[in-house]
C-alpha cells in the first residue's frame, strides 16, 4: 500500500498550470505558464495528444495537463522553448487548416485554458494584408473635411440634434441686461 501511495498522492495533488494559446493556419502555438518549473516532460501523439508534466515551487508541487487537441499533429516539425517564466511549444498541425478551438471537446472550455491575445491573428490577417472591408484603396482622406477646422465642431451638440446653435444665442441675447441701441449715424463725423 505505502508503495502506491506517492503515485496515488501525485494523481490526487496535481494542478492544473495555465495554459495559452493562439493558431496560424500551419501551427499552434502553446504557452505553459509555470514559472521555475522543474522536471518537465511533454508527450505530443500524432493524433492530436498533448500530455505536459512537471513540478514547480519551493514544495516541487506537481503540475499537469492531458488534451486532446482538436486536430492531427505533426510530432516531427513541432518544437519547445523553456523560459524562467514559461514553456513555449510550436505545435506544427498535420494539415494547414484553421481549428474552430484549441481542444476537441464541446461546450465550456477548461477554466485554465485562456486565449494568447499577444499571439492572436484572426484568419483573415494572416497574410498580413488588411481585413477586406477595410481596404480604402487610392481614397484620399486629405480632400475630406473630417473635423479638422475647430470652428465646425461643434461637441455641445449631441446627435439627433439639428443645428440649434442660432436659437440659444438669441436667447442668451434675451435673456442678458438690455443694451443700449445706437442707431448708425448718416451724418459725417465732426471732429472738434
Amino acid at each position: 500500500y505505502l508503495s502506491i501511495f506517492p503515485f496515488v498522492y501525485y494523481i490526487i495533488m496535481s494542478r492544473h498550470p495555465t495554459i495559452k494559446w493562439a493558431q496560424r493556419s500551419d501551427k499552434l502555438f502553446i504557452t505553459v505558464e509555470l514559472p521555475d518549473a522543474k522536471n518537465v516532460k511533454l508527450k505530443l501523439e500524432p493524433e492530436g495528444k498533448f500530455l505536459f508534466s512537471a513540478t514547480a515551487g519551493a514544495d516541487n508541487v506537481p503540475y499537469e495537463v492531458d488534451l486532446d487537441l482538436f486536430d492531427k499533429i505533426n510530432v516531427d516539425e513541432s518544437k519547445s522553448s523553456t523560459t524562467s517564466r514559461s514553456i513555449v511549444y510550436l505545435v506544427k498541425k498535420a494539415e494547414e487548416k484553421w481549428w474552430s478551438r484549441l481542444i476537441k471537446q464541446e461546450g465550456l472550455r477548461p477554466v485554465f485554458l485562456k486565449v494568447d491575445w499577444d499571439k492572436w491573428v484572426d484568419e483573415d490577417e494572416e497574410d498580413g494584408k488588411p481585413v477586406p472591408d477595410m481596404d480604402f484603396g487610392d481614397m484620399d482622406f486629405s480632400k475630406l473635411n473630417m473635423g479638422e477646422d475647430p470652428s465646425d465642431f461643434d461637441a455641445d451638440v449631441t446627435e439627433g440634434d439639428d443645428d440649434d446653435s442660432d436659437t440659444e444665442e438669441v436667447e442668451e441675447e434675451e435673456n442678458s441686461e438690455p443694451k443700449a441701441a445706437v442707431p448708425p449715424s448718416t451724418e459725417p463725423e465732426v471732429k472738434a
